[in-house]
């Protein structure tokens, strides 16, 4: 093959390289890793590969980025035409002088060296044009290091290792060639192999590079230490090496530059340096052995016979890969002609009645989809789009009170399930049911009870009644208001959970739009507003009935276990007196009205007939035998509850007990009421 074809042969290769860059597509592109530890003379053997001088190389740790090198042959190219790819890959690679991509490697050192890591496995891929280059791919590592053992040097041998794991990913890949660099002049010396030979344990893919050849042939005493250094047995290099022997490169000292310490002017100079240099390290070869080099010799002597069997090592890779990239070119050309056809089809569908009509009938679908879910289906997969109570708690809030505990998720029936739609929204009611009916009234305190018996406008004695309605309506409300949002926020949650699962079934059914993302996201975004508005109101008035059930007490509505609450007065007049009283006050009244205890009466009939039945008290004391005893137990009673400011016991069971009848009517009414509105709230607007 002719040096422009291969010139045009590896330009195409680099394009598919930049699309599998670009579109994530599997193509295999040949390239060259150079693996080497940093005194292996890697850098300056990669500069003489391009053929001018780099100055991103040197030594130590120069980069903490692999650098990708696309090197195209450009006998136009006078001097180095470089391009740096960005790293998202969106922008076109654009062109810059070495300075400026120096400056750029230089910031990405910086910037690692202060992360965990320090070492990135992300490429910095550069394009290079020159007159000088071959077409090839290399991919400079960063150099291998040997730190010394010991704690003090934890943070080197750290380092040693990122690297390490750094070099061996990317060896990893199938398709490079390993060019494998050795700095010794005996080959039991497996520095860089020993890491190599861990990936390709046959050196099947491996080139063996022995650098710095000018200095290991003086080392050398004798003609047949050369003959084995330059031929090593089979038990010193195991395997089945590229090219079957070594490669011995040697690369002259000195920078390319007009400063006053550098050795040549130009890249020219240079490229004639390496020439020379290969010329006498033939001479010095042969001085050693006594006698010519053979051809064979010959061809692994110098940095331009590794640039030749390089460059035709990667072309007949290039070659070989061409069955294997033509049927993925053909697939991705046939799914763009589909979707060229697709988009096509839907442009000339862009009709206004055609897309009204679309948007009318997916609006059907999606309807129909969300009340099959309400009204409960098997339609989806539960394990997909099912939830677990545990899984709904923490994506959608938990029901918490005061005390910050929680019920246990096992009390509540299908917590195990993974439920969606309907059944979900039914546990969730479930669930705030079962937590509602267990809240207990919190705890009064004396302090509350002497803080809630204020001045009365007319009399300066206690109101325990309003005692207790103060105190039963504040807690009611600090109570359950947070239920009340967090019942919101839990089943909106759920709500929402059916837009995705509708997406789902309209798919497989066939009915979904696809390509037109804006519509949907305009019903996505019209269904969200829609529920949270829908929630908003129905929480809004649930919390209406809240406010209204802790702001006025309805005795009919809110006592609604009076016979609890007379049991109890009853014992506490017993107790509280002697047997031989003949009973409590209520118990005196009662037997003054045989009608019994009032049930639902209003306010005006109840202070209506307890003024009678006081009167008919009264009237009655010099006939009643009893009637003294109870005069003075009233009196008593008036003394340490009305007249009296010192809080009794009494009096404080008294309020406690009347707290407690309001709290849990509270609590009731609440339960009802909410639960009410909720279960209307799925189908709100339908």
């Amino acid at each position: 093959m002719s040096e422009p074809e291969t010139a045009l042969l590896y330009e195409a290769y680099n394009e598919l390289h930049g699309l599998a860059r670009e579109f994530s597509t599997p193509f295999s592109s040949p390239a060259v890793v150079v693996v080497g530890h940093q005194t292996d003379g890697k850098s300056a053997l990669v500069e003489a590969l391009m053929g001018f001088q780099f100055n991103h190389v040197g030594g130590g740790t120069k980069t903490r980025r692999p650098i990708t090198l696309h090197m195209k042959y450009d006998p136009s190219c006078e001097s180095p035409l470089c391009r740096l790819l960005p790293d998202d890959g969106g922008a076109a690679a654009r062109p810059m002088p070495l300075s400026d991509i120096q400056a750029y490697i230089e910031a990405e050192n910086i910037r690692l060296e202060s992360e965990p890591c320090q070492f990135s496995e992300k490429e910095i891929i550069i394009k290079i044009e020159y007159k000088y280059c071959p077409n090839l791919t290399i991919i400079d590592t960063p150099g291998l290091t040997i730190p010394a053992p010991g704690r003090k040097n934890r943070v080197l041998q750290g380092q040693a290792r990122a690297v390490e794991s750094l070099v061996r990913a990317k060896m990893q890949h199938k398709e490079f060639i390993i060019l494998c660099l050795e700095d010794g002049s005996d080959w039991s010396n497996a520095t860089t192999r020993r890491i190599v030979m861990q990936i390709d344990p046959e050196l099947s893919r491996t080139v063996v590079v022995a650098t710095k050849l000018d200095t290991k042939i003086p080392q050398f005493a004798r003609s047949s230490d050369v003959e084995v250094f330059l031929k090593p047995p089979a038990s010193a290099l195991d395997g089945c090496l590229l090219g079957d022997s070594p490669f011995f490169t040697s690369v002259p000292s000195g920078r390319v530059g007009s400063g006053h310490d550098s050795v040549y002017r130009s890249n020219e100079e240079f490229k004639k340096a390496i020439s020379m240099r290969e010329l006498d390290d033939i001479a010095s070869l042969e001085d050693k052995l006594g006698r010519s080099l053979s051809k064979e010799e010959r061809s692994r002597i110098g940095v331009s016979s590794l640039r030749l069997f390089l460059e035709g090592l990667l072309q007949k890779r290039y070659m070989e890969s061409v069955p294997l990239i033509i049927p993925l070119l053909e697939k991705e050309y046939r799914s763009t002609t589909r979707k060229l056809r697709e988009i096509s089809q839907e442009l000339s569908n862009l009709d206004e009645i055609k897309l009204k009509e679309k948007g009318r009938a997916f609006h059907d679908s999606f309807l129909t989809k969300l009340s099959l879910l309400l009204k409960g289906a098997v339609v989806a997969p539960p394990d997909k789009f099912g939830e677990t109570l545990q899984d709904e708690r923490s994506n959608g809030g938990t029901f918490t009170g005061t005390d910050g505990l929680q019920l246990p998720h096992k009390m509540v029936p299908n917590g195990g399930m993974r439920l969606y739609g309907g059944a979900q929204y039914h546990r969730a009611m479930a669930e705030f049911r079962l937590v509602i009916g267990g809240v207990k009234c919190p705890p009064i305190t004396r302090e509350e009870i002497v803080n809630a018996c204020g001045v009365e406008d007319i009399h300066d004695g206690t109101n325990y009644s309003r005692t207790a309605c103060v105190i039963a309506v504040a807690k009611a409300r600090d109570t359950f208001e947070p239920f009340l949002q967090q019942m919101g926020n839990r089943l909106l949650y759920i709500l929402k959970r059916l837009l995705p699962i509708s997406v789902y079934l309209l798919q497989k059914d066939g009915e979904y739009l696809s390509g037109h993302e804006v519509f949907l996201r305009r019903v996505e975004i019209a269904f969200n507003n829609f529920a949270e508005a829908t929630e908003r109101t129905c929480r809004e008035k649930c919390m209406e009935d809240l406010m209204s059930t802790t702001r006025y007490v309805t005795w009919s509505l809110h006592n609604k276990n009076r016979a609890g609450l007379r049991q109890f007065l009853d014992s506490f007049a017993s107790s509280e007196h002697s047997s031989s009283s003949g009973g409590s006050i209520c118990s005196a009244v009662q037997q003054e009205s045989p009608s019994g205890p009032c049930t639902n009466d209003n306010k005006a009939d109840n202070r209506v007939k307890t003024d009678s039945k006081l009167n008919h008290l009264t009237s009655g004391i010099d006939s009643n035998p009893y009637s003294h005893t109870t005069e003075t137990r009233l009196v008593d009673l008036l003394d340490s509850t009305l007249w009296n400011r010192r809080l009794a016991p009494s009096s404080e069971r008294i309020v406690y007990a009347l707290v407690q009848q309001i709290f849990h009517g509270i609590k009731e009414h609440f339960l009802v009421s909410t639960e009410l509105k909720f279960n209307c709230f799925p189908y709100a607007g339908d």
